[in-house]
């Protein structure tokens, strides 16, 4: 494989678990995958996925760790973001051990707060349809209605950001966009056949297009 390929799709290597499972899901739709935490290598990326399952205190001092944070925020080729990759995006975190704030990358101008579940049990988790949808072409062949995989208490609210809504007790951001960053809160790897779709429709994106917030 030569290395241009290679680096043709990123997975970010965060220390956070889950990593395996989503290169596979890229590898079974016939897409060329590395896990990395190569600076170069992820710059250089035509498609970055930014996974993550766990808190986002540990994710970011990894990410910190790693020396990513400026890299990452400052990616311009498309980037999508899975679950907990998802809320990274974000300026910040209530989610910790200990309920601080966890200032996140701060790149989509929102922020992770528990989800307002009401009488329902947490953590949300399970199957769950899209209640609503902007048109953005990740989102090609999906519909409201659809379903998906979700396993989270802490949610984006709903804002200009918002490109999908999902509802559990109260209304969330199922993803978020802006610009180039594309985020969901449910774990497309996890969701079946509509999952792979939105995963093909991002790795199948032509870098020159312009995606808008």
């Amino acid at each position: 494989m030569s290395a241009e390929k290679a680096t043709m799709n990123v997975i970010v290597d965060t220390g956070c678990a889950n990593l395996s499972s989503v290169k596979f899901a890229v590898e079974r739709l016939g897409f060329q995958v590395i896990i990395t935490d190569d600076i170069e290598t992820i710059k250089k990326a035509k498609k970055v996925i930014l996974p993550g399952v766990g808190t986002a205190k540990h994710a970011m001092a990894n990410i910190r760790a790693k020396g990513l944070v400026e890299t990452l925020q400052n990616l311009t080729q498309p980037v999508l973001g899975f679950c907990l990759g998802m809320q990274l995006m974000c300026n910040s975190s209530l989610e910790s051990s200990e309920g601080e704030k966890v200032e996140c990358l701060g790149i989509i101008n929102t922020d992770i707060v528990p989800l307002n579940a009401k009488n329902n049990r947490l953590p949300h988790m399970g199957w769950n349809t899209l209640t609503s949808m902007t048109d953005h072409p990740v989102f090609n062949g999906i519909n409201i209605g659809d379903y998906f995989y979700f396993v989270h208490s802490f949610a984006a609210p709903i804002s200009e950001y918002t490109a999908a809504a999902c509802k559990y007790g109260s209304e969330f951001s199922a993803a978020i966009t802006k610009n180039n960053f594309i985020g969901c809160q449910f774990h497309p790897e996890r969701s079946s056949e509509l999952g792979s779709k939105i995963i093909k429709n991002f790795l199948k994106l032509d870098s020159t297009e312009i995606l808008t917030s």
